[in-house]
This record gives structure tokens, C-alpha cells and sequence, in this order.
């Protein structure tokens, strides 16, 4: 870790805010010791400093990383927690552009660097390559727990789905399987953008009922951010994706859906067909590989946007 620099008043924290490409929002970033004494890190604490958020352009920030000097064989051990719109906060999921963001966080290096996400247990590789990281998530996509009901396919409301625990639960699915285009907007004369918005917005919704029954399967709460949820179209040119995240759908394909699409294609008998190629999605191409022992997921970039300092407030629980 670099030298820590002098510490902030009593009561406030230092943190950084850094954004990775292809994520849908910054990270804050906060060293874990910068924390006051006792501070636990947990809803009362960050609902207070999300309020200290409010009225700045960061006022809907949905995500959070905490991390510190890692334990042997690591470098850093980093904890990711999801904003929810509803003022909750989700403390199971994992995010690899926050990881990402905390190793850029902590300063430059020359090498590599091994964090352990403490949220989802999975060990990250982070290898820099110019102003480029490849991440590698250091287990087989053969390894148990993967197929998180032991079924390379799973069939929810009529559809075939793969549901993937890889970096994140995941579900996939074939988005010939979805509703297709309704074409009924042009036979009405309707301006073609606005059957469009309908299009995706029909989408948005199957997807999101998907996402809910299978989160009863895997026993996550309705409010949870998990699992995951994306459709995929295989053609001649590869594989396109489309994803949701919290609040809407993402720019392009988290960090840890690359990672769980790429263990998919893996493994015999699932829905997605191994990547031959750049991923394609909306705001341009991922770039993913798979190992007997690891995915790669390469090319990845985050830049440090500033500083800020926030009052913290430690919730007292006796």
C-alpha cells in the first residue's frame, strides 16, 4: 500500500472517488483505516454518510468499497457495498469495477496485485499492462458451487436459464427465448424511437421477472440486488449482451458478468456458448478468456476523480 497520507479531522473520513470504464457510476473508495475507532461499517454508519452525499453531484452514487492490507498470500482485502434506491444497502454482492477501483485507489504499482473480496470470497488477480489491468479470477469454472443448483440448465416461467454463481450469481439467458420486437407500433404509424422505448422497456420487465423468481431459488430476499440478470443473442459475428443492474440497465456488462459469462460458456451443457470473440454490448465490446484454472477478463481502466472528506458517525449498538 503507499504511505499514508496525514489523516483528516476527528469525526471525518478521507475517501476517493474513482471511476471505472464501463461502470455505470463512480465508486467511493474508503481505506478501512481511516475509519474512527469502532466504526463497523454497516447501514446506520452509511446511510449517514450517503445523507452527507446529498445536494452533490454524487448524491446517487451506488457504490462503495472499503479495503485494507491484505492478510498472507494478498495483497488487499477489499469489501463492496451496493447502494439500493431505496436508501438500503445490499451487503452480499460483489463488484469488480469497485475492486478494480480500490487497487487504483490505493496508488500505483508495477505489479500485480492479489485482493480477496471478503464479500464474495473469490481471489482477483489484478495485473497491470500499460494503463490497463486484466483481472483474473483465480478458480475453475469446474469448481463446485458454480452451478448454484447443480443444473447446467434451469427453466423458469417457460425459459431456459443458466443460473451461474461466478464473481456474482448470474442468470442467463437466450434472448430468443424473450419477447421479440412488436411490430404493432408501425402498423399504428408510431414514431419508431418511441417502439423502441416500448421494446426495451418490455424487455427490462421480463428479465426483471426472471431475475425475481430465480432469486427465490437461489433464496435471496425481493430487495436484494441478486442475482444478476442478462440476455445474450449468438450470431456469425459473437455473442451480444444485454444487462440490468441496480436502477436500470448497464452501460455495457459489469466486470463480474464478463467474468460469470465467460465460466458459462465454459461448462458443458449451459445456455451460453463459450466466447470466441469481444463480447459486444451496447456501449462497446468486453474482452473475456477461460482457463482450466481462471477467467480473464482484460483491457480494464479506472482513473481517480478526487477526494472527499465526510463526517462519520459511529452507531452505537450497546
Amino acid at each position: 500500500m503507499r504511505p499514508e497520507p496525514p489523516g483528516p479531522p476527528a469525526g471525518v473520513v478521507r475517501a476517493a472517488l474513482v471511476r471505472a470504464e464501463d461502470a455505470p457510476g463512480p465508486t467511493l473508495v474508503v481505506r478501512l483505516d481511516q475509519l474512527p475507532v469502532g466504526a463497523l461499517a454497516l447501514g446506520a454508519e452509511l446511510a449517514r454518510l450517503r445523507h452527507a452525499l446529498s445536494g452533490t453531484e454524487y448524491a446517487d452514487l451506488r457504490k462503495i468499497a472499503l479495503y485494507g492490507p491484505g492478510g498472507p498470500g494478498r495483497d488487499l482485502d477489499y469489501r463492496f457495498v451496493q447502494a439500493l434506491p431505496d436508501g438500503g444497502f445490499d451487503f452480499r454482492a460483489g463488484c469488480g469495477h469497485s475492486l478494480l477501483a480500490a487497487v487504483v485507489a490505493d496508488g500505483p504499482r508495477s505489479g500485480p496485485v492479489t485482493v480477496r473480496a471478503v464479500t464474495t470470497g473469490d481471489t482477483v488477480l489484478c495485473e497491470p499492462y500499460g494503463d490497463a489491468y486484466t483481472l483474473s479470477f483465480l478458480k475453475a469454472p469446474t469448481a463446485p458451487g458454480t452451478l448454484p443448483t447443480g443444473r447446467p440448465v434451469d427453466v423458469l416461467s417457460g425459459v431456459p436459464v443458466s443460473l451461474v454463481r461466478y464473481g456474482n450469481p448470474y442468470v442467463f439467458v437466450d434472448a430468443r427465448h424473450l419477447p421479440e420486437a412488436d411490430d404493432e407500433n408501425e402498423d399504428e404509424g408510431e414514431g419508431e424511437d418511441e417502439g423502441e422505448g416500448e421494446d426495451e422497456d418490455a424487455l427490462r420487465d421480463r428479465l426483471l421477472a426472471l431475475r425475481s423468481e430465480a432469486a427465490r431459488l437461489l433464496g435471496y430476499a425481493p430487495r436484494s440486488a441478486l442475482p444478476k440478470i442478462a440476455a445474450f443473442t449468438a450470431g456469425p459475428e459473437g455473442l451480444s449482451v444485454r444487462a440490468l443492474t441496480v436502477g436500470g440497465w448497464h452501460p455495457r456488462l459489469a466486470l463480474t458478468g464478463a467474468a460469470a459469462l465467460a465460466a458459462a460458456g465454459a461448462l458443458d451443457g449451459t445456455v451460453v456458448p463459450a466466447p470466441t470473440g469481444p463480447v459486444r454490448t451496447p456501449g462497446g465490446t468486453v474482452t473475456v478468456s477461460a482457463g482450466a484454472d481462471r477467467v480473464r477478463v482484460h483491457h480494464k481502466r479506472a482513473q481517480v476523480l478526487g477526494s472527499l472528506e465526510l463526517p462519520w458517525r459511529i452507531h452505537a449498538t450497546a
